[in-house]
């Protein structure tokens, strides 16, 4: 009942914004899918961090979002908030018949295959065809790879995966040599691919392993500008030679 009586408030405050708030009164889906979208990052940067506090405020701002969206959706005799959520009420026990019917599966990639059939049952051309167009492609390759392996389109252990990189980054070895920036881009693309596949089977999120390692980056180069600033200079000034001491120096303080 308290969870009901909380959600009911926030449909309240909604309805209030939508009719007294200037600001709100003039928004569209249009004009807030961009928000949305940054929402999303910011709950992503905040799911890396494991900053439990701020994936609790940012789940509010998402939140917000779907009831705002369903709020104009109703405006526009489209939908409410109810068909929104039992929508996906019916689509997960639909989805889940080991659950909620009498299918009998061993492990979660049965779960996984059966989610997909079911869905090319309810009219799905591709099981490739959930995956967003406008997802980052590295994260798009990833659920590429995570649907097409459904099919059983899987490679069987973790070293043929590896000799596939070796693969490509022959091939976009021999690219470069011969200089032609398109079929260099179409090899280094190919082995990013690779990379996020052999991802997949070490269990590693990619998007999150490269978001880990661009933090790590930027905090060593922060703290890289702090130190040449306390000799009195700029990284502009220092040689290469001079700028990669700091950089040891700075991984060395991380280490201790």
């Amino acid at each position: 009942m308290e969870k009901t009586a909380t959600f009911d408030r926030l449909l309240q405050i909604m309805d209030d914004l939508r009719e007294k708030c200037p600001w709100d009164r003039k928004q569209t889906i249009q004009t807030l899918r961009q928000l949305t979208i940054e929402e999303t990052y910011e709950l992503a940067d905040a799911i890396t961090d494991e900053d439990w506090k701020s994936i609790k405020e940012e789940l509010g701002d998402i939140l917000l979002h779907i009831v705002f969206y369903a709020k104009i959706g109703s405006e526009q005799q489209k939908f409410d908030i109810n068909d929104v959520i039992n929508g996906v009420c019916e689509k997960l026990i639909h989805r889940h018949p080991h659950i909620y019917g009498d299918v009998q599966v061993a492990d979660e990639e049965e779960v996984k295959q059966n989610w997909e059939k079911l869905k090319l049952k309810e009219g799905k051309k591709s099981v490739l065809s959930g995956v967003p167009k406008s997802l980052p492609a590295l994260v798009k390759a990833m659920r590429i790879q995570e649907k097409a392996k459904q099919t059983g389109f899987e490679w069987e252990n973790n070293d043929q995966v590896f000799d596939k990189i070796t693969e490509e980054m022959n091939e976009l070895r021999d690219a470069v040599k011969e200089g032609n920036k398109d079929e260099m881009e179409a090899e280094f693309g190919d082995v990013m691919f690779s990379l996020v596949n052999y991802s997949r089977f070490l269990e590693i999120d990619a998007e999150n392993a490269l978001e880990r390692t661009n933090k790590k980056f930027q905090r060593r180069f922060q703290q890289m500008e702090e130190m040449a600033l306390q000799q009195g200079r700029r990284l502009n000034d220092m040689t290469l030679t001079e700028m990669d001491h700091l950089w040891n120096q700075v991984k060395a303080q991380e280490k201790a």
